[in-house]
């Protein structure tokens, strides 16, 4: 079905609710596991049913902000939410203390049983109304974020049409281009602030409700860190500042001379060539239609996927007043069918929306006929491999899209790629200080950013911006605001697909086997034995990056 024609009702809350309590009353009566695996037939359904009726409201809301119907459904669904995860936390409970666990556990794996105990540690009924608070003041963030309305080059343009000018060619367009963002930020970023320390104070007190000290326990359980603790990611982020940046800071350097310049400075960040980056040949459409090409030839699985995405209407890509920005895949149950939306800028990144979302998009599509929905819930270290890596294996189509800049394109790819780990890291390690000092104020928030970005970054020259001069950048980063912990996933994954460029390059066949056979394990497999069995390497394991930044240096330096 295409997605313009996939009905949208709302959720009826009181008859949802009464069905969670019905399917949690009936597993506790329930006289063995067969019988129990049944009603989680139907608990299934249920559940699809909620999560498309939720996904639906929330895309349409992403597609137009100013749309009041999908904006109330919006707050329907923010306010909901949390009811909703209690109940399902009440009926997962009954699973965990149940005497068929054995059973059950032999049905939907052991992953399965790990993240319902973390679930459990992260979630309270009486946390409701704050969980309800929290998701408003994300709400409240993105709407501010994708209402921006910048005057630049005779037009009116969102924080997304500003990319292409913030990557201009000529330097003093990019510098009035990165000004007026500035100015921009400079006059929201008091709102920005109260925004984020509300949601510090916020988190903190529902980490503290439930006996936490501060809220970082908290986000791990609800990021489902089933595998790995804080330990770990404190020797990754280690490791990246030891190996990566020496090598990240000599790219840099590189892209200086590229560039002509004595010095680089921040409105540089995004320029990797001289006579400009590599931008895509043809229009969205056309886009799209050599995606469609390329991934016919990718393979069999990948043509059949990227033909119903397009026969479905299933990418949303255009840019457009009033949508929220930046890009992501979701998923519709109901309709077996992923979603991919994003908003094309006339950038490269336009075609890495068709390669990093198609591979989401990709395994979503892969393993749509699962009927354990425990094997779908993978973690996001695990799906952004999915994504990351499918940037590297469709790089050889690059000259369908870039030309006679293909290869520029694949050097600046690989180039940011590395350079990206850094700054994935510096937004990790500042979510982390935040949370363990929520009494900092939003002054001494910007100050850690800026002390973080001389460790990590330490080529970074802001030229006395007001804005992103005093520790501001930080600000544009959605998943701070929405997603806390999330972006060390990027840099784990990132490991991790450069893993399989190095494969690939060896053998790209085998290397194409391993990513299939990794997308289907899903979450059948605990992170590092999932890893192990598709031939790749812990990201945490000493050496790993160490081994990585010296097969890589030679390509790049």
């Amino acid at each position: 079905m295409k997605f313009s024609e996939m009905p949208y009702q709302r959720l009826d809350r009181e008859e949802t609710e009464a069905a969670m309590h019905s399917l949690t009353q009936r597993q506790k009566e329930a006289s063995g596991g067969e019988e129990q695996f049944e009603i989680h037939r139907e608990y299934y359904k249920l559940n699809d049913h909620i999560r498309t009726c939720r996904t639906l409201a929330i895309i349409r809301h992403d597609i137009n902000t100013a749309d009041e119907y999908y904006e109330k459904e919006q707050k329907f669904y923010d306010e909901v939410r949390p009811v909703l995860e209690n109940l399902d936390n009440e009926y997962h409970k009954v699973l965990w203390e149940s005497p068929y666990r054995s059973y059950l556990e032999e049905k939907i794996g052991p992953v399965a049983f790990k993240n319902m105990e973390l679930d459990f540690k992260a979630m309270d009924e009486k946390l409701i109304p704050l969980m309800q608070e929290e998701n408003a003041l994300a709400s409240r963030y993105s709407k501010l974020i994708a209402s921006a309305e910048i005057s630049f080059n005779g037009e009116i343009c969102n924080l997304s049409r500003m990319g292409k000018f913030m990557s201009d060619t000529n330097r003093d367009v990019r510098r009035q281009a990165w000004k007026a963002v500035s100015d921009y930020f400079m006059s929201i970023t008091g709102e920005i602030d109260n925004i984020y320390d509300e949601m510090v104070k916020n988190r903190t007190e529902q980490a503290r409700q439930l006996g936490y000290e501060n809220y970082i326990p908290l986000g791990y359980c609800r990021m489902h860190r089933n595998s790995y603790g804080q330990k770990e990611v404190e020797n990754f982020r280690r490791q990246v500042k030891e190996y990566i940046v020496p090598l990240a800071t000599k790219i840099h350097e590189n892209r200086r001379k590229r560039l002509g310049l004595e010095k680089l400075s921040y409105i540089d960040n995004n320029m990797f060539f001289a006579d400009g980056n590599p931008e895509p040949e043809g229009t969205p459409e056309e886009i799209l239609a050599k995606g469609q090409e390329m991934y016919r030839e990718l393979s069999p699985e990948t043509r059949e996927f990227f033909d119903f995405m397009m026969e479905n209407e299933l990418l949303d890509v255009l840019g457009r007043k009033n949508k929220v920005q930046g890009g992501y895949m979701d998923y519709l149950p109901e309709f077996e069918s992923p979603f991919i939306f994003a908003n094309f800028n006339g950038t490269s990144g336009d075609v890495d929306v068709i390669t990093h979302e198609c591979g989401h998009a990709f395994q979503g599509y892969l393993v749509r006929k699962e009927e354990i929905q425990e094997y779908l819930d993978i973690t996001m270290e695990t799906a952004e491999i999915h994504s990351m890596a499918m940037e590297y294996f469709t790089e050889k189509w690059m000259e369908q899209f870039f030309g006679s800049r293909a290869e520029d394109y694949r050097l600046m790819h690989l180039e940011d790629g590395i350079c990206f780990v850094p700054y994935g890291c510096m937004v990790d390690e500042f979510q982390h200080i935040v949370y363990e000092h929520p009494e900092l104020t939003p002054a001494e928030r910007k100050d850690v950013w800026k002390k973080l970005e001389q460790e990590y970054r330490p080529h970074m020259n802001y030229e006395d911006d007001p804005f992103f001069g005093n520790g501001g950048w930080w600000q544009r980063q959605g998943h701070i605001f929405q997603n806390p912990f999330y972006y060390i996933d990027y840099c784990l994954s990132t490991v991790c697909a450069l893993q399989y460029k190095m494969k690939m390059d060896l053998n790209y066949k085998e290397a194409w086997e391993s990513y299939l056979a990794l997308c289907r394990i899903s979450a059948r497999k605990f992170y590092v034995p999932m890893l192990e069995e598709a031939g790749l390497k812990n990201p945490f394991a000493d050496g790993c990056i160490q081994e990585l930044v010296e097969h890589f240096e030679k390509l790049v330096l």
